[in-house]
């Protein structure tokens, strides 16, 4: 399905065309102005018939957008890994109020504990869920490819810090990435006080629709369980940060 966000051209059978002015992809409820109208109108893709300017329908239900950036950021490192900036890596993590995750990628040592924080590298779905967009330059929809090139325009000195071998996390996240893209991607932190490390590592859906992940357990990255001794949980691995 083509990308709806703040900016999208639709066509409403009563309305005629218009341009969406605000999305929540979780609800599928926008704001759209159209021709001179003063007033935007709410609608819901799930009911209203609404369609891409192009005639193309907009499957909400039945075809629902990604919640989230992990599907596509796990894709662009994975391409990045292969061009030898091995040193990139992604930390997931939910929000309190688990209707969310957070992400955050980082470069250089790979330090769970202390990783290294630059602006615009991190962020939560609840701002995805809005725009969805990276907040690099990049434009909704755009390709591996096209992350790549606007990652490395948005901050070229930190992406120069994940050039470099890594080789056993790299294996790994090919690995978990030819097992969870196009539907999952993976989870390494909680919110729970209480919270036990477990057997393999968690899988989350990047949409809704989408059935619960059956296929193999996947392994922590290399050198996790290392991390883990005596009653540490995950907790340790959780940021004071809220955003």
């Amino acid at each position: 399905m083509k990308p709806v966000a703040p900016g999208t051209v639709i066509f409403h059978r009563y309305r005629g065309y218009g341009v969406i002015t605000a999305v929540n992809l979780m609800t599928g409820w926008i704001s759209a102005r159209f021709g001179s109208e003063g007033r935007t109108l709410d609608l819901n893709l799930s009911c209203d018939q609404v369609q891409h300017a192009d005639g193309e329908p907009i499957h909400f239900r039945s075809a629902p957008p990604d919640r989230m950036p992990h599907g596509r950021l796990m894709a662009m490192i994975r391409q990045l890994h292969q061009a030898g900036y091995q040193r990139l890596y992604l930390y997931s993590w939910p929000k309190p109020s688990g209707l969310h995750w957070r992400w955050h990628l980082f470069t250089g040592q790979r330090q769970w504990y202390q990783r290294s924080w630059r602006e615009g590298w991190y962020g939560s779905g609840a701002e995805y869920n809005l725009n969805p967009v990276i907040g690099w330059g990049d434009s909704p929809g755009d390709s591996v490819g096209d992350l790549c090139s606007a990652l490395a325009r948005f901050d070229p000195q930190g992406l120069a810090q994940a050039l470099g071998r890594d080789e056993d996390h790299a294996h790994w996240f090919a690995q978990v990435c030819d097992s969870l893209l196009p539907d999952y991607c993976y989870a390494l932190g909680s919110d729970s006080l209480d919270a036990s490390l477990p057997t393999s590592l968690p899988v989350i859906p990047l949409r809704a629709n989408v059935a619960a992940y059956t296929g193999p357990a996947l392994p922590w990255p290399p050198g996790w369980r290392a991390l883990w001794s005596g009653g540490r949980s995950l907790q340790t691995l959780v940021d004071p940060v809220r955003y």
